[in-house]
Parts: C-alpha cells; structure tokens; sequence
C-alpha cells in the first residue's frame, strides 16, 4: 500500500463537512473556532480550478486561487492550513491530478467528492455518478495517492445493497487513501430521508483505515424542530395583510423599510405591485421608479431598492430572483403610501380602467387636483406595517 509522506490524522475527529455556498474560508475559520478538528471546503470543480492562478493576498494575508474573470474560487490561509481539505469535482484522473499539484501546498488534505445527487455534478460524471464506474474511482484515487504528498481522501454514498458497498470501498481502500468519508444514503435519496448508521457502521468494521461518518451527527430531531418552527414562522409573515402590519421603520440612511415579499398567489398576473406603482406615479406626474437591485455572492439572493419622488424604499427580505425582489420593493412603497398593491379582492381603482382615460382628465381623485413636489411622497400618511424587523433566518 503506497502511503503519502505528509499524513493527517483522522482518527476520532470532529469534521465539518464540505457544504456548496458555505464552507468558504470564514465558516471554517470560524468552525475551527468553536472545536472542529478538520475543516472541508465546498466541492470545487476540476476544469474551474485549473483556470485559476493562485495569487498571494498581502492585504487579508490570504492565498486565493483567482478566476480569469477575477472571481475568488477558493481561498486559504495560514491560520487553517494544517487543518483544511481541499475538495473537489472530477471525473478526470489526469484533470484531478493537475489540481491537487496546484493547491497542495497550501492545504493539508486532498478528497474527491463522489456523493453529490446534484445535476450539476452528475451530468459531469462527476460527485455520485462515480458510485457506478469502480474502474473510474479506481483510477482516479490510484493518480492522486501516487502524485501528490498530501494524503488523498473520497466520500461516497451508500450502493443500493450493503454488499456491493462494502466491495466497492475494499477496492477503494487498496488504492492508498488515508480515510473514507461515508454519506449514510443512497444515491437517489434526500435529507429527509433516514441516515443508515448501520450501513456506515459495517463499513468501519470492514476497512483498516478511518471512516468519517457523513450525515450521522445525531440532530435529526433538532434539524425536524427547527424546520418547522422556520417554516411557520415564513407562512406566518406571507399570510400577512397590509392591514395587520404595523408603521414602517425608516433607518439612518433614510430608506424605508419593511419586512416583506412578493407572493405571486396572491396578486392577479395582469397587475402588480410594480405596475401599480408605476400607474400611480404617471397619474401623480412624478418621475417612473427607478429601481437598484443587488445580488447577495453568498447565496446568490437579491435585494432591490426602489426610488420615488428622492425617497428609497426596500424589502429587508431578500429574493430568490431579481424580478420578485423588485415587486417586494415596489410593496414597501405602495403599502407605505397607503396605496392599492394589486392584490386580489382589493378594492382600488382599475388600471385597465385608467388606460382608457384622457392623459389629462379629471380622475375624481381629489389627489390628482394637488401636485405632488418632489420629497413630499413620503410625508403622506402612512399604512401600519407589522414588524419591521428582519427574519434572522430568512434568505439562508
């Protein structure tokens, strides 16, 4: 059995487990903190890694492996070196190879992830799309184990009988790995779906060398508990009516805002928040919305703040697209004003029936006989808004 000259102790280690869009440097930082022994990055893809250029970062004494586009695919410091695994995609032994050689001396373990369900990585022949080619994983550990000094890790998913499992990671276990990282469900299988301790258990018992057990923790009940308690606490804020919320918070850099979403039941399709908005302003004779989106990089969710007569308003909930994250926006400023949203079975005037009116005639609004300066929107009476806090969880 080949055994690479740098080793890493697995034995009997509290490791955080590889996580897509959260096992960046300041998460493993901060699990290293709170007593974890081994810290996983997220799965990184082959292909993306080798069009990296690895880059010393004076200014956050870190080391980045950045993009051609300038984008940070991973970053490391000293401070997790001798306790960070560098993860990754690949269904390529060579490709797998010439990653390992570029980030190995900045990390202290190497692993391939042949357990992600993902399309992503599937499609790819990569995460458990392996499980069904041995001669691949074969391949592919055997490259790794002989051509990089950092020990070589993989994590699987348990096959569809315990016998083929524990023929597979025999197998595996010849190529040289210093540890086997078990995910106690089968390749079809979700979160909610039971962890088979005992399918992780008998592998342990087969292999000389150490099995991470992966999807095991115990938390199952606390993981239940509190999915529910979030659950209802969403339904909770999206059943909300404009007349059970309380008045609006206005922060220091004077934006109004409130804690709410678009939820497309409860608007017709051919009249939205936005076009309300947008009709009103119109009629009100001030300048359309201007709307300024962003998009969170960590999770990818975004954010919109709308701009009426010099006044910004925003939803502190962010969405899972730009579009709805503008709708959101355009409630605050509506519900704000007092002003019909469009939602269903509210009563308000219509916009079909505003189109059919003169550009200049007399609507019966008595607003419409008073001109409206710019600066005065947001002076008009308010709506009272529910809690204007943000939902802690919300967006992650």
């Amino acid at each position: 059995m080949i055994v690479n000259s740098l080793s890493l102790c697995y034995h009997n280690k509290l490791i955080l487990a590889p996580m897509v869009r959260v096992g960046t440097l300041p998460m493993r930082l901060l699990a290293l903190d709170y007593g974890a022994d081994i810290v996983y990055c997220e799965e990184l893809i082959d292909l993306k890694m080798l069009q990296c250029k690895r880059v010393v970062n004076e200014a956050l004494s870190t080391v980045d492996f950045v993009a051609p586009d300038d984008r940070v695919v991973f970053r490391t410091c000293e401070r997790e070196q001798s306790r960070v695994v560098f993860q990754m995609g690949t269904s390529d032994a060579e490709r797998a190879l010439a990653v390992a050689r570029l980030v190995e001396n900045d990390v202290a373990g190497i692993d391939v992830n042949m357990g992600c369900p993902k399309e992503y990585s599937t499609k790819g022949g990569m995460g458990a799309a392996l499980l069904s080619d041995p001669d691949k994983i074969e391949k592919i550990l055997s490259t790794l184990v002989k051509g990089t000094q950092r020990p070589v890790t993989c994590k699987i998913r348990i096959l569809p009988s315990l016998e083929d499992t524990l023929s597979l990671v025999k197998r595996i276990e010849r190529t040289g790995i210093a540890a086997i990282a078990v995910h106690g469900r089968k390749r079809e299988e979700r979160p909610q779906h039971p962890v088979s301790c005992e399918a992780i258990k008998a592998v342990a018992e087969t292999l000389s060398i150490p099995v991470i057990a992966n999807e095991a923790f115990g938390l199952g009940a606390f993981y239940e508990e509190t999915t529910r308690e979030l659950d209802a606490r969403r339904a909770k804020l999206l059943a909300r009516s404009p007349e059970e919320v309380e008045e609006p918070a206005e922060d220091t850099s004077g934006i109004i805002k409130m804690a709410v979403k678009f939820d497309r039941r409860a608007y017709s399709p051919q009249i939205t928040p936005k076009m309300c908005l947008l009709e009103w302003c119109r009629r009100e004779k001030l300048a359309q919305p201007v709307y300024e989106t962003v998009q969170r990089p960590l999770d990818r969710l975004f954010c919109s703040v709308v701009t009426v007569a010099e006044q910004k308003y925003q939803s502190t909930l962010w969405d899972k697209s730009k579009k709805l994250a503008e709708q959101a926006a355009a409630i605050v400023c509506l519900r704000s004003q007092g002003l019909p949203e469009g939602r269903l079975r509210e009563e308000g005037p219509s916009l079909h029936k505003r189109k059919r009116e003169a550009p200049d005639q007399d609507t019966g609004d008595p607003r419409a006989q008073e001109p409206v300066l710019p600066g005065e929107l947001c002076k008009k009476p308010f709506l009272a808004l529910a809690s204007g806090k943000e939902s802690p969880l919300e967006g992650w």
